[in-house]
């Protein structure tokens, strides 16, 4: 399965699907080329609208595996995970 993460108008991750290799080309088609199959397949076939960047589970690209409220960054083209909020000392 390939992995699609949906980012909105802050480069925010809303939510991440998983599609079919077969319609990201793969094995013939190797990344980013499987990205631009799978998002032509998310707004031709499921009819999706939005941003949408494939998504490595196994951190092959993209830095890691984007979550909900991950961040995508068009400079680096990577994902990183929110900062973690320390709880207050009671």
């Amino acid at each position: 399965m390939a992995s699609f993460a949906e980012l909105d108008n802050t480069n925010t991750v809303i939510r991440v699907i998983s599609v079919s290799n077969d319609v990201c080309g793969e094995p013939t088609l190797d990344f980013p080329d499987t990205c631009a199959a799978g998002r032509a397949f998310i707004a031709n076939t499921l009819k999706l609208g939005g941003v949408w960047k494939q998504t490595s589970y196994n951190g092959n690209f993209r830095g890691t595996y984007a979550g909900i409220g991950y961040t995508y960054d068009a400079a680096t083209d990577t994902f990183s995970a929110p900062p973690v909020v320390e709880d207050a000392p009671l």
